[in-house]
């Protein structure tokens, strides 16, 4: 009998012991849809249809990118006037919200790029018209710069990292999906994502969530046999299929830029279910920015416009810093002092 009690009072205390007091929260598991490999590359392809586009939109620097260049921090959310053209045309107006002065300009050829700083909101020492090449490693010249005290040199030394950082191309992929490749591979996976949502309510079971995506990588084989990743697109399986996200990478598999495409509406009266907001993170300079339609259905799509569009002179007559002649002296130099 004594035994039993016994047994009796242990198993109670365990039972006390393991019985959570609280009940433990985990993410709510969401429904997903399935897809094929083909569903995905069409929806791919449908976002690759568009071949030209112009639209204002509203833009974001949620970083302290403009800082960098000397514009001013009310200037880190204005309006934005973009055009943009395949292969890798752009041309991409930044402008005082209400007034629609001109802040910047900046345009790519698919070669080249330039800058120009209009307004910087202060006295105009940062205003400069800056180019260089879209494949060139500025990071030589930057770190160069670094040891650069006096006060011109300092002017100079915040508008070479800023443009050398901040390029209009980046976000041309970004607006104008590349299409996909007879001649790459394609390799379809799947991820759960835990995701917080803090717009919804702190008790809702959707505020914690384990969300299902769809994983298509890019790759290409190199001369060697061996296989590169050049893109990796995320496609949200709740409630349907959408592109959620593309992620761009660098011939040593490092990741250059991260696309993050928000709720779909119409643009024009052509195109539905298009991302009406698009986010933009380049890891490596340490800037994102986000870009928004103002009138989702007066964008024009489809217009050819001239190669002129896309090219930048100084007009302004503003102080010139050609990034790749900057290069060239102070690669000069040190062959000098060698």
């Amino acid at each position: 009998m004594k035994n039993f009690i016994f047994v009796l009072l242990v198993a109670f205390v365990l039972s006390a012991c393991l019985s959570p007091k609280e009940k433990v929260q985990r993410p709510t598991l969401l429904r997903t849809e399935n897809a094929t490999k083909e569903r995905l590359l069409a929806e791919i392809s449908r976002f690759a249809q568009i071949n030209s586009m112009r639209a204002k939109m509203d833009l974001k620097f949620e970083d302290n990118s403009f800082a960098e260049m000397g514009i001013s921090e009310k200037y880190k959310s204005a309006d934005g006037e973009v055009v943009v053209q395949r292969p890798a045309n752009i041309l991409l107006k930044v402008q005082i919200p209400v007034l629609k002065t001109d802040v910047a300009q900046m345009t790519s050829d698919g070669t080249r790029f330039c800058v120009a700083i209009l307004n910087d909101g202060g006295d105009g020492r940062y205003r400069r018209f800056v180019c260089g090449s879209n494949d060139k490693d500025y990071s030589p010249l930057q770190r160069e710069i670094q040891n650069l005290e006096n006060g011109n040199s300092k002017i100079l030394k915040q508008s070479i990292n800023a443009f050398a950082n901040l390029r209009p191309q980046h976000f041309t992929e970004a607006i104008l999906m590349r299409p996909i490749s007879d001649e790459n591979i394609y390799i379809q996976s799947e991820i759960f994502q835990e995701e917080f949502d803090l717009n919804t309510e702190k008790r809702s079971p959707l505020r914690w969530v384990l969300r299902g995506y769809y994983l298509l990588d890019e790759l290409k084989r190199d001369t060697d046999g061996s296989l590169k990743i050049l893109r990796r697109f995320w496609f949200d399986r709740v409630g349907g299929i959408r592109l959620a996200r593309q992620q761009i990478f660098n011939q040593q598999g490092q990741l250059e830029t991260d696309i993050v495409y928000g709720k779909e509406g119409n643009l024009s009266d052509q195109y539905t279910n298009l991302p009406l907001r698009i986010e933009v993170t380049r890891p490596k300079e340490r800037y994102k920015m986000s870009l928004t339609y103002q009138d989702p259905t007066g964008v024009s799509i489809g217009r050819t416009y001239p190669q002129t569009a896309f090219e930048l002179s100084n007009r302004w007559n503003l102080p010139e810093i050609d990034l790749d002649k900057k290069l060239a002296e102070m690669q000069a130099e040190k062959n000098r002092n060698r």
